[in-house]
């Protein structure tokens, strides 16, 4: 087992020694706009993720300056074919609307270095506020995102002669599918102790195409499109069931405090969140399946482990919670439409591709429930999305500020899959990182699943849960249920 983090390291310096402009090796003939969908424009906002290569994977001790060059070299020939990536959001003047001007203006890298080794960090998979040292931040006025860079990215080498590659890239650029497409272009193309890869990346498509809104969809600026009581139950077929859950939520939060102000978490409340890695073996995983399906031989049980964990985490943080037994719990989780759309996107489709499936049913009701009916509305959930479901849901976006969101009620448990995108494996020197850990988001509960780099079957559930929860959710989920 890992060593906790040491508490000197919190204080030590992350010294920068410069920092560039990073431009597309190949220009584009124009400098032009890119519309961006109402997907896109939900959180503009710098993503991060930092890799840790230590020392005993790079062999040789390699310079600085020497890793910072060829991660140079490598990022401006990946932007010659990424090259939204080089540019800055913009504001349309008509509608205040957010796009992609792809001007050329460039990524931004930096270099750094500390005399802190990787080991003293113990277990990587933890979070520490020394990690924020290692990813740049751009400083920008807020709300105002035309003047921040879309792609940033910090090299530090460690005092053991391992390194970190801290990268931020905007969400309104890139979800989950397409950053991972993007940094395995950029690792290939990328010369650090080996030759360029030479498998072919699929060629990214930049264009939202099918995404984008007609103008007969488009409501009045300032206005969210959820439905009314009157009017709910006559167009929830019509419209996306997590837009309405959310409706509903948000009702309930204001019954309760008796209208607004919504007595919810706050930006007060997620400073107290505290941000936890579980470790779900996958010999745990298998127990929670016989155990729940008793029926089950292996390889036959027709749930996912997607399914199983996210069943799991749902009633035990609901019970962590102790919320009352006659209010409403939800549980939402992003699915990937590029093949729910018609018609569908390519895999290399660059843009958010992102909707989020909803359960929603009362505490009572989730504290009896089975897990396997549990999961069949799981499943329901997710095949409700398709094509008409995804018009509904941009169209119910169509109007909100730019980056708005409503911060998370405690009711609504936020789960994003990362099983398939194994960050980890991304070679940016010669062999896997030794883990890649994502820094605090801007809601910072939602749960992401992430395949384990060393247990084979195995997840890592990342998650944000408050202080005074956070004994009674480690209990519950721990418990093999």
């Amino acid at each position: 087992m890992a060593a906790p983090h040491d508490e000197n390291v919190h204080s030590s310096i992350v010294s920068i020694s410069r920092i560039v402009s990073v431009h597309q090796k190949l220009l584009q003939p124009d400098q032009r706009v890119l519309n961006l969908s109402n997907l896109d424009r939900q959180c503009p906002t710098l993503m991060y993720l930092v890799f840790f290569y230590k020392h005993l994977t790079l062999k040789d001790h390699l310079s600085l300056n020497s890793v910072f060059t060829g991660l140079k070299s490598g990022l401006e020939e990946t932007l010659s074919l990424w090259y939204p990536g080089a540019g800055r959001l913009s504001q349309n003047q008509s509608d205040e609307k957010l796009n992609l001007w792809c001007n050329n203006e460039g990524a931004i890298m930096v270099e750094a270095e500390t005399t802190v080794k990787i080991s003293e960090l113990g277990d990587l998979s933890q979070y520490s506020d020394f990690f924020e040292k290692l990813v740049y931040k751009p400083a920008f006025c807020d709300g105002d995102f035309s003047n921040m860079p879309l792609i940033v990215a910090q090299v530090t080498k460690f005092g053991c002669g391992g390194y970190s590659i801290g990268v931020g890239t905007s969400h309104s650029l890139f979800d989950g599918p397409a950053t991972y497409n993007f940094l395995n272009a950029w690792a290939s193309n990328s010369e650090i102790m080996k030759e360029k890869c030479e498998h072919e990346v699929p060629k990214p498509v930049h264009e939202r195409g099918i995404l984008l809104l007609s103008d007969n969809l488009q409501t009045s600026k300032g206005s969210i499109n959820l439905a009314s009581n009157s009017t709910f139950n006559a167009q929830q077929q019509a419209r996306a069931i997590a837009i309405d859950h959310l409706y509903q939520l948000i009702m309930q939060a204001t019954s309760a405090s008796k209208g607004f102000p919504l007595q919810i978490i706050g930006s007060s409340d997620q400073n107290k969140c505290v941000l936890k890695t579980y470790h779900i073996s996958g010999a745990m995983i298998d127990h929670l399946k016989k155990k729940h399906f008793p029926m089950w031989k292996s390889g036959s049980l027709p749930f996912s482990t997607f399914e199983v964990l996210a069943a799991h985490l749902w009633k035990a943080r609901t019970k962590a919670l102790g919320l009352r037994k006659e209010n409403m719990v939800c549980l939402q989780f992003a699915v990937d439409t590029r093949n729910k759309v018609v018609p569908p996107l390519t895999r290399a489709f660059s843009g958010n591709a992102y909707v989020l499936a909803s359960v929603m049913m009362p505490v009572i009701e989730l504290e009896s429930s089975s897990y396997e009916t549990i999961i069949e509305k799981i499943r329901e959930a997710k095949n409700a999305v398709n094509n008409d479901y995804v018009r509904a849901y941009i169209e119910a976006l169509e109007g909100g500020a730019n980056g708005s969101s409503l911060p998370p009620l405690k009711e609504l448990t936020l789960v994003s899959d990362w099983t398939r995108m194994p960050f980890h494996n991304i070679e940016f020197f010669h062999g896997n990182a030794a883990y890649a850990c994502p820094l605090a988001t801007p809601v910072p509960q939602v749960a992401y699943f992430m395949q384990s780099p060393n247990d084979y079957g195995g997840v890592h559930v990342r998650i944000g849960i408050e202080q005074e929860t956070l004994d009674a959710f480690t209990q519950c989920f721990l418990n093999k249920g």
